[in-house]
């Protein structure tokens, strides 16, 4: 995204939210700021000729600042979902709204999310449409998240239907009873016609009430021309209970003369509705289990916070911390929000958030994050960043639009619930004339009780929870294990993934030069060359002047003040240092300067191949010696390449550094193809490149300089940021800043991608062995499902999926 130091310096915050919102034009919006600047001031944002610079012949199109109101998005909670064909309707109704560009609705969360131009719609019209859709209604998710409330609502639903599951379990047992009166002393002589009534009695409770659920979202969908899954059940228990009740009062209209009251089926009508409130007990349960990841990203949140105002210490809670208010942190407490260390050192643990189990040292000018745990040191802190900036509150909208967003292997699943029950309707319909037509005696029980059990046998439950249930178990393991992905299709894509593409400085390297090696023109007198040099770089902020100081400071060396320094940008500096005139550059620049460096040439090429960065130094017009400096790898990088190759991953390296020094990195890490000098325009043309050769590519980067590549890439991954910047550009965020986040967001694609197929078989296949079973094709073999057992085979399907995806969450990545 950012093209040049600039942006990640003096970027104003205008400029900053522009990134994080308006990606596609990034690149070009970034490098007319930063180009403005350079050309407003050059001395003071040069950046030596890096890799970065904005190059002076690249076209700058005009500045049009897309208006962030014409696109909108809205998160809904949706109450009255039963499968996943409430799915299909809610999203269709959704996305037939004027203004509405895309709707996606997911059945796990019970949440759509909407993408909208606010002025044609608005948030009535959203609730109206999924009112009109059915017995739906929709209220809004608020932007920090009302997790408490829904959690709360969903307690009570389940607290709701415990209490009709007893009452009908009681009632139900006691019905079942009946199969067996003829074992019973007393029941044994008791008229059938008597029974029956009490029978009825018993029944009554368990169709009405507890069943009414079902029925009334039959009526609200019947009034809407539409079907689902509450079509399913109260077309099948009213026809049982219907049956059973004419049987009861009018026992004539089936009887013939002579033959016993025909056997009535309050016990199928009963088990039916108790086994499939069962079965939504258990989803209620198993999908809040499923959301656990993000209560406990929202508990990690400590509720108050030790403020310094006035001079006097005072708690308060969390939301009235504001931007710049001094914190005390004591050893053990948790860190509020997001902030500087001002005073005071301490160690820090950030494993909730980003999976690395080592504390973080800190000390003042470190940056410290919300919700981490303070160790053993005590503080003081000024709060950055509050409430919904948080880095907190950024990851838990990221898993949130995660877990409601809508991976593409979900479409199948969405087309065929669509049309899944009207054919379910159609294929009792058959049933019942095939068997009242052409079965044997008694026909009418027979069509009667083999419909209800395809009409029981056939909700789509399964289908629906298969897919969305393993898209939040998923994402919800990847919080936890510190990668952040950003939505379904990434975290599905990951899995097909042929190719990894890594930028070097930063994301393989440390970002960091040090000091390698030091060779003075005399023997000797490196210590002499390495303290001219740090006392000519004194107070420059440049990596490679850091690196020279650092080193001089690690061994002890006396460094002494520097005068009249100059620069010129790209090439070296000069200074004068006790009496010494001091040159420190380039060869170009020791050229331009009239001093001689053939007879160290040989060795600073030496140097140059092994992937350094070579200064030399002049004293009063004398090559006095040279000093090599690299960046560091990764102490983790080399395994993580090896592993991925390993995979049958193809490695690529894309860099901006020489053709020499990145075959120099590529060598030490095992990487076979390297793309060098590549300037950050043109790093997404080298993936497109990649991906014209028939890749599926990830692009594996810092989150800034390479956005433009991370947009590119069919998976981008941003290393160790957690900025606004980074999440935008990437897909997956890697919060540790480790490079085995990278094996471990493929690794979790590919149980999570596996997960769902399982869901989909099982789903699939259960419908589609069950419908036939349950019409009676298995009749000559003398096999019949009686529609209780075909209750409890659907409810277990759906228990089962959801079960399977549970599994995510202890599986070891």
């Amino acid at each position: 995204m950012a093209v040049d130091p600039i942006c990640s310096m003096d970027v104003d915050p205008q400029t900053a939210e522009f990134h994080s919102v308006h990606r596609g034009v990034d690149y070009y919006f970034c490098a007319r700021v930063c180009r403005e600047k350079f050309d407003a001031d050059p001395d003071r944002y040069s950046n030596g000729g890096h890799e970065e610079t904005i190059p002076e012949e690249h076209p700058m199109p005009p500045l049009v600042m897309p208006s962030a109101a014409a696109t909108g998005t809205l998160e809904l909670s949706i109450q009255g979902m039963s499968c996943a064909s409430c799915v299909a309707r809610v999203e269709k109704s959704l996305a037939a709204l004027p203004g509405v560009q895309d709707a996606h609705v997911n059945f796990a969360t019970e949440t759509a999310r909407i993408r909208y131009a606010p002025s044609s719609v608005g948030l009535d019209d959203f609730k109206r449409a999924v009112s009109q859709a059915g017995d739906y209604k929709a209220a809004e998710v608020q932007a920090d998240g009302n997790v408490q409330e829904a959690d709360a609502l969903q307690k009570r639903e389940y607290e709701r239907l415990k209490i009709k599951l007893i009452v009908g379990t009681v009632l139900s047992g006691l019905i079942m009873l009946s199969m067996f009166r003829q074992y019973m002393p007393g029941l044994s002589d008791v008229p059938s016609t008597v029974i029956n009534l009490i029978l009825f009695a018993l029944a009554l409770p368990v169709y009405t009430w507890v069943g009414w659920p079902f029925h009334r979202g039959f009526l609200v969908s019947l009034r809407h021309g539409a079907a689902d899954m509450n079509t399913l059940v109260s077309l099948g228990t009213t026809a049982a209970f219907g049956y059973s009740a004419l049987v009861t009062f009018w026992p004539g209209l089936f009887s013939v003369q002579g033959s016993a009251v025909p056997a009535v089926y309050y016990d199928s009508a009963a088990m039916i509705i108790t086994l499939v409130l069962l079965g939504r007990l258990l989803e209620t349960r198993a999908k809040g289990r499923a959301g656990d990841a993000i209560k406990n990203l929202i508990g990690l949140q400590s509720p108050t916070a030790r403020v310094l105002r006035n001079g006097r210490e005072r708690d308060v809670v969390i939301n009235d911390v504001i931007v710049g208010d001094e914190i005390l942190i004591r050893p053990g407490e948790r860190i509020p929000v997001d902030g500087i260390v001002i005073e005071g050192s301490s160690s820090v643990d950030e494993s909730m958030l980003t999976g690395e189990s080592m504390p973080v040292a800190k000390a003042v000018g470190s940056e410290v994050i919300g919700a981490t745990v303070n160790s053993t040191g005590a503080f003081r802190m000024r709060a950055a960043r509050v409430g919904k900036d948080t880095a907190l509150a950024q990851i838990i909208r990221t898993v949130k639009e995660a877990q409601g967003s809508k991976a593409p292997i979900q479409r199948l699943a969405d087309r065929v619930a669509a049309v899944f029950v009207p054919i379910v309707i159609a294929v009792a319909a058959l049933t019942f004339l095939g068997w009242y037509f052409l079965g044997p005696e008694p026909a009418l029980t027979l069509a009667l009780l083999n419909a209800i059990a395809v009409l029981i046998i056939a909700c789509p439950c399964a289908m629906g929870l298969a897919t969305p249930t393993a898209i939040v178990v998923g994402t919800g393991r990847g919080a936890s294990m510190g990668v952040l992905i950003k939505g379904a299709e990434a975290l599905e894509r990951a899995h097909k993934l042929s190719a990894v593409a890594f930028d070097k400085t930063g994301t393989l390297t440390l970002g960091r030069p040090k000091v390698t090696d030091v060779i003075a023109a005399d023997h000797g007198g490196e210590h002499r060359v390495l303290a001219l040099a740090a006392a000519a770089e004194s107070g420059s902020e440049h990596p490679l002047g850091l690196a020279i100081a650092d080193r001089a400071a690690d061994l002890g060396l006396t460094v002494p003040h520097a005068q009249s320094f100059n620069a010129e940008p790209g090439r070296g500096i000069s200074a004068e240092t006790d009496g010494v005139r001091v040159l420190l550059g380039n060869a170009s620049y020791m050229q331009s300067r009239g001093i001689r460096t053939a007879h160290m040439d040989e060795r600073a090429a030496e140097l140059a191949d092994q992937g350094k960065t070579v200064i030399y130094l002049a004293a009063d017009g004398t090559l006095a010696g040279i000093i090599a400096a690299a960046d560091t790898i990764k102490q983790e990088a080399r395994d993580v390449i090896h592993r991925l190759r390993r995979q049958g991953l193809q490695v690529f390296l894309i860099t901006g550094d020489n053709q020499r020094a990145a075959q120099a990195v590529a060598r030490q890490l095992g990487i076979d193809e390297v793309l060098a000098q590549v300037l950050p325009a043109d790093k997404a043309k080298a993936i497109r490149g990649i991906q014209q050769q028939g890749h599926v590519v990830a692009m594996v980067g810092d989150g800034i300089n390479d956005a433009p590549a991370l947009v590119q890439a069919d998976v981008g991954i941003a290393i160790g940021t957690g900025t606004d910047v980074a999440m935008e550009s990437a897909d997956i965020t890697l919060l540790a800043g480790s490079l085995h986040g990278v094996l471990k967001a493929i690794a979790l694609s590919k149980r999570t991608v596996r997960t769902i197929k399982q869901n989909l078989f099982w789903a699939f296949a259960y419908n589609t062995i069950g419908i036939p079973i349950a019409a009676g094709v298995l009749y000559p073999l003398g096999i019949l499902l009686k529609p209780v057992f075909a209750a409890a085979a659907m409810a277990f399907s759906s228990v089962s999926v959801v079960g399977n995806s549970l599994r995510l969450r202890k599986s070891r990545i």
